[in-house]
């Protein structure tokens, strides 16, 4: 995929985009908390390849090769700015057929953006995604924090985020552990979604337990189905790339 800077409403968004089937949607993949572009490796060209759709990966501000946060100060309710700036680079990529794949926080954005822009999401593929904040979660980032501070995980983090480790680092786990946040909750979101949507979790998932999955397929106005994998934690894309493949493309079928 050839990569590029796109600027959307004054900020820089690098993009991997491959316009390769006619009349078919564009799949979106949306990283999680300390992702980016690169760290989902090959598997948006296998996807792709495989359900026969386009792609579109970028680098969320202040991850990858994309523009860096100012702050790593964040609000409670940074994943509607975050669908919200997703939707304007849609706009300015002219995308209007769209499937959103989002891991972890990307799968977040992913059910906010079809909850608040129907007529371009045509479907959603939500992987590990958050609906509410719980203790397991909080545990999870507590822990990402400690390894921070004590292995050589910023070290291998700036392979991808360069000097910008340390912003997104912090705008993660500050902001999940704030006080404020605890109270944080989409669910009030989810009867606007209408479109299909597949919601995939790993049955040992660390940072989030199965009523996430339970609680969104349950208040969704449309189709729902849930896909749960013994055994997987938090990144089935990377545990289990080809029962994630297969099932992804399964469910894309259907529609398209």
């Amino acid at each position: 995929m050839k990569g590029r800077i796109i600027e959307v409403k004054g900020k820089n968004l690098y993009t991997e985009h491959d316009n390769l089937f006619e009349d078919r949607p564009t799949i979106v993949f949306l990283h999680d908390s300390l992702g980016s572009v690169q760290l989902y490796r090959d598997f948006p060209a296998r996807l792709s390849e495989t359900a026969q759709c386009n792609i579109l990966a970028y680098d969320r501000l202040g991850y990858g090769k994309s523009f860096p946060m100012l702050t790593h100060e964040r609000p409670v309710h940074y994943m509607e700015l975050e669908a919200d700036l997703l939707n304007d680079l849609l706009t300015e990529m002219d995308l209007d057929k769209v499937i959103l794949f989002g891991h972890s926080d990307g799968g977040t954005i992913a059910l906010i953006t079809a909850a608040k822009y129907p007529e371009r999401v045509k479907a959603v593929i939500c992987e590990a995604g958050h609906i509410f904040v719980e203790e397991v979660t909080l545990k999870g980032v507590c822990e990402a924090w400690e390894a921070y501070k004590t292995t050589n995980l910023a070290e291998r983090l700036q392979k991808y985020h360069g000097d910008k480790v340390d912003t997104l680092f912090k705008a993660w786990t500050e902001t999940w552990t704030r006080d404020d946040y605890r109270s944080w909750n989409i669910e009030h979101l989810l009867k606007h979604i209408t479109v299909p949507l597949l919601f995939i979790q790993g049955e040992a998932d660390e940072y989030g337990t199965l009523d996430q999955v339970e609680k969104t397929v349950s208040q969704v106005s449309g189709y729902a189905e849930k896909y749960i994998i013994p055994g997987i934690g938090h990144t089935p894309h990377k545990e289990a790339p080809e029962l994630i493949l297969k099932k992804a493309a399964e469910f894309i079928g259907k529609f398209f």
